[in-house]
């Protein structure tokens, strides 16, 4: 089963990593700067702002910004309109309070390597919050265990929407476009332009790309949207998974976003260098073990 005829080389994955970092960067510096009265609409345009800054080009997403209730999609923002678009999902006029959680989700290009990154946090404290970051370390561990296992994609994903039912929680990537657990990132041509084509804040070549393993995919039988129907019932595709599990309980909302790199034979986290396995490890949650094929 193959679903890009682009192999990835060890510098490509550098590349996806550096740019991963970047915007695990921004989403840091832009949470930093986060004050009482600011909208989502001004936490997204801070991100963006940033990361064109520091020369990004493109973009699977523009960025997102989901404040209090809205981070576990709580309210019209968890409806499912025009065949899974939904207006409530882009940043709102939603103002930030203290003990009020947060996530910031961007999704930059860079030179044709594209990261989609979610970085969860609060203003203030906020101890449920605290208690869905702790337990995200397990989905991270789940996913990856069940995908070296080449378990099907289906299964991995059932297996999540059961863990969450397990604590307690609602499995809020569900509300997103087609109950996505994770989605498939393409090496996009490096042509050289500093900006290229957004619709709906949507990168036209990232989603171009998307479609195209879509069709392949119908044809070759593995689908590029990871969740838990039939679509992908299938075993670990070869490539880049941006994975986004997100937890919901009552008013709280909590996730991660990063990317994981599928072989025909492996899988691993493309870094263990991302703020919430930091967050794990220095809260002894978490022990980062070498990978056998490093």
């Amino acid at each position: 089963m193959t679903a890009s005829s682009t192999q990835l080389t060890t510098e490509d994955l550098d590349r996806f990593r550096t740019v991963q970092r970047l915007a695990y960067e921004c989403a840091e510096t832009i949470a930093g700067e986060l004050q009482p009265g600011m909208t989502e609409r001004q936490a997204a345009a801070l991100q963006k702002t940033w990361l064109l800054d520091h020369g990004v080009d493109d973009w699977f997403h523009q960025p997102f910004a989901w404040f209090g209730d809205r981070t576990a999609f709580r309210g019209p923002i968890g409806f499912k309109m025009l065949g899974g678009f939904n207006p409530a999902f882009y940043p709102g006029l939603r103002r930030l309070e203290e003990g009020m959680p947060f996530i910031l989700d961007c999704a930059p290009t860079l030179h044709g390597y594209t990261a989609d990154i979610g970085y969860c946090g609060v203003l203030g404290k906020n101890p449920l919050l605290d208690k869905l970051m702790d337990d995200l370390a397990e989905y991270r561990r789940l996913i990856l265990a069940m995908a070296k296992q080449r378990r099907p994609l289906s299964e991995i994903s059932q297996a999540v929407d059961a863990l969450c039912a397990q604590h307690g929680y609602d499995p809020r990537h569900k509300a997103y476009p087609f109950e996505t657990l994770a989605h498939r990132v393409e090496k996009l041509k490096d042509d050289g332009k500093k900006s290229h084509l957004s619709v709906l804040n949507f990168g036209v070549r990232n989603v171009t790309e998307l479609l195209k393993d879509r069709f392949k995919g119908g044809k070759d039988g593995w689908s590029p949207i990871w969740n838990s129907s039939k679509s992908s019932d299938h075993p670990p595709t070869p490539g880049l998974w941006a994975v986004e599990p997100h937890l919901g309980f009552r008013d709280v909302g909590a996730k991660w976003e990063e990317l994981l790199v599928i072989t025909e034979d492996d899988a691993f986290w493309l870094d263990e260098e991302v703020p919430h396995v930091k967050r794990w490890q220095q809260r002894g949650l978490w022990r980062t073990e070498a990978r056998a094929s490093a």
